[in-house]
């Protein structure tokens, strides 16, 4: 196997644990992270969590577990040709979405608006709550005691006045430092992923079309190249042709692109990465406008649809709607979040209380969220 390039995160260089543990006999620190990813709760709860379309609408659209995957594999390509560390770059994949509330970024959204008094709601910055602290599965610590490194990469946005909370970890948005490479490459795995796997679910669901889509740059040059070939082809198969073309063209850019821009800046070290003015992992300026060009296109005619738009009014409803009651009455949450919910508040006040609920839903899955909705709100329904 190629040697990690002097500026990948190196196991032996990790800034450490927020709780000191041996290290690991036989696997590398970032495999143990990666593996308690993988074990945790969240990580399985994400079968049923989706991003564009409701769990129940059908067995084949993406959920956040298949994208979580999505994303890893892609960024372990990356990772290995640009000889950073692919296993960090996996862990930092399957965790990036841990935090991610039921529906989507509807409910996302939702949730903010209801938290808008109480520090807000950020979904990057509950995937680091939920490493840190909601995760219940060791006797010496909460959370899953994740590497500085991994925890650096899950956090990937966060505001200002969050940041100051965060210690060491919120250093670099105070100080508009760059996070480490596996980190960099991690977002942009994330955004190849859901923006070509979002134009398959879409036209899955009849929501987009392949003629629509003709007047997106990089989606009609390999629809050519793919009818040149198999003048044949027609239905899922072309589009599938067509969207696994799109995904290697974005990966090959960006790796040669950051490949030469790592050549060019001279860093020899992780702590040169930081310091230096601007990201290193990026597309080249025609890609990057090809790929602007998409997420413009899905923007305006997928998830403007009135049927996700539709969908997405009715999460937000059932989101304000379970955090309203919970917030009037924790008595109604299961025992154990009542439990948290009195400890929070006993410790913060009402923020504490409102954060308790927040807590309580971001780990809902689509299904039972509308499940604990119907419980709270129809008579005829069991609780």
């Amino acid at each position: 196997m190629t040697s990690l390039a002097p500026y990948a995160a190196h196991d032996d260089q990790s800034r450490g644990r927020r709780f000191p543990e041996p290290k690991p006999a036989y696997r590398s620190e970032y495999q143990r992270d990666r593996d308690r990813i993988v074990h945790s709760t969240a990580f399985r709860r994400l079968v049923y969590k989706t991003q564009v379309f409701v769990n129940h609408e059908g067995d084949l659209y993406r959920t956040r577990l298949t994208h979580s995957l999505e994303v890893a594999q892609i960024a372990r390509t990356i990772a290995r040709a640009l000889n950073l560390n692919e296993v960090l770059s996996e862990a930092i994949c399957l965790a990036h979405d841990l935090g991610h509330t039921p529906f989507g970024h509807a409910g996302q959204d939702a949730l903010n608006e209801c938290m808008r008094d109480f520090g807000g709601f950020e979904h990057n910055l509950q995937s680091l709550r939920v490493v840190d602290t909601l995760e219940e599965r060791y006797a010496d610590f909460d959370g899953l005691n994740l590497s500085f490194e991994c925890r650096e990469g899950i956090l990937k946005h966060c505001s200002h006045n969050n940041a100051l909370q965060l210690g060491e970890l919120g250093e670099r948005f105070i100080n508009r430092r760059q996070p480490g490479l596996e980190a960099q490459l991690a977002n942009f795995a994330d955004e190849i992923a859901y923006n070509n796997h979002d134009v398959e679910d879409g036209i899955r669901a009849g929501l987009i079309s392949a003629e629509q889509l003709l007047e997106v740059p990089l989606f009609l040059e390999y629809h050519a190249q793919v009818l040149a070939k198999y003048p044949a082809l027609a239905g899922r198969r072309l589009v599938y042709e067509i969207v696994r073309r799109m995904i290697n063209r974005l990966v090959t850019d960006l790796i040669d692109s950051s490949a030469a821009r790592l050549g060019a800046s001279g860093v020899m070290s992780i702590a040169e990465v930081r310091a230096h003015p601007g990201p290193l992992i990026g597309f080249g300026d025609s890609t990057r406008e090809l790929n602007l060009a998409l997420k413009t296109f899905l923007r305006e005619y997928l998830y403007k649809h009135y049927k996700v738009r539709r969908m997405t009014s009715k999460a937000r409803r059932v989101v304000r709607e379970l955090f309203d009651a919970f917030i009037d009455d924790p008595g109604l949450m299961p025992d154990e979040h009542r439990a948290a919910c009195t400890r929070m508040e006993l410790l913060q006040g009402p923020a504490g209380r409102a954060r308790s609920a927040a807590d309580y839903i971001a780990g809902m899955t689509d299904r039972y969220a509308i499940l604990e909705h119907r419980r709270l709100f129809d008579p005829s329904e069991r609780t």
